[in-house]
């Protein structure tokens, strides 16, 4: 066969394979965008430092317990600067954090689960609770609840509410790291509160973090026995 011949061989399969592949990759880019955001959430899961510290429940065999809790949103009797902490269980929505600034509400839940990211937000148990001494860690999806968190800047504040008082932080810096790094979300020696979420990637496997760093600045316990008005 002549060099001409095939030539016009070559053409006539690449125009006959050209719709199969176009056909093929319309094909992954429709199922990629199906996903589930459940199954999504398990890549994101994956990827979250804070799963490498303690966030299973206490006994495995039970599986997952999600306790939905009524928060005290307005409490209107007195208060102190020290007072007993109420420890949750795991599954358990302990706190609700807010922010005037990103119009944020959301449900903070103890412990990191596929179920409890789709409720609201997740502290790690290897973590202290809001308003003892130390790092309180606190992570959510970035197309969710932290969709906004970028937005905080030094200065802002953040409140963390519980049924044993109220705590207030405020905005010490911006961070940013890489999923490898440990550096923000270990145990520190001051009392922080550090927020956090996957940087967006159109590829759906971040590798980078994005969040803030807060110093808690107000302690408000609820007097204990004392009745909510």
């Amino acid at each position: 066969m002549s060099n001409t011949g095939k030539n016009k061989s070559k053409v006539i399969i690449l125009h006959a394979v050209t719709p199969l592949i176009v056909a093929a990759l319309s094909l992954g880019i429709m199922l990629t965008a199906s996903i589930k955001p459940k199954d999504k959430m398990k890549v994101y899961l994956n990827l979250l430092f804070m799963d490498d510290l303690k966030t299973d429940p206490d006994d495995e065999s039970k599986g997952l317990i999600i306790r939905e809790n009524e928060i005290v949103e307005e409490y209107t009797g007195n208060t102190s600067d020290t007072g007993e902490f109420i420890r949750p269980k795991y599954g358990e929505m302990y706190a609700v954090i807010t922010s005037e600034k990103l119009e944020l509400d959301v449900p903070v839940y103890w412990g990191s689960d596929i179920d409890l990211f789709e409720r609201g937000a997740c502290q790690s148990t290897g973590s202290v609770i809001a308003g003892d001494k130390g790092n309180t860690v606190i992570s959510a999806h970035e197309d969710t609840y932290f969709a906004k968190l970028s937005e905080l800047e030094e200065g802002d504040t953040v409140t963390l509410k519980t049924n044993y008082g109220v705590f207030t932080y405020t905005v010490r810096e911006r961070i940013s790291f890489k999923k490898t790094s440990s550096k923000y979300v270990v145990p520190s020696e001051d009392d922080r509160l550090t927020l956090y979420t996957c940087k967006k990637d159109v590829l759906g496997s971040p590798d980078d973090r994005i969040g803030v760093i807060c110093d808690l600045t107000e302690k408000k316990f609820y007097n204990a026995g004392e009745d909510e008005k």
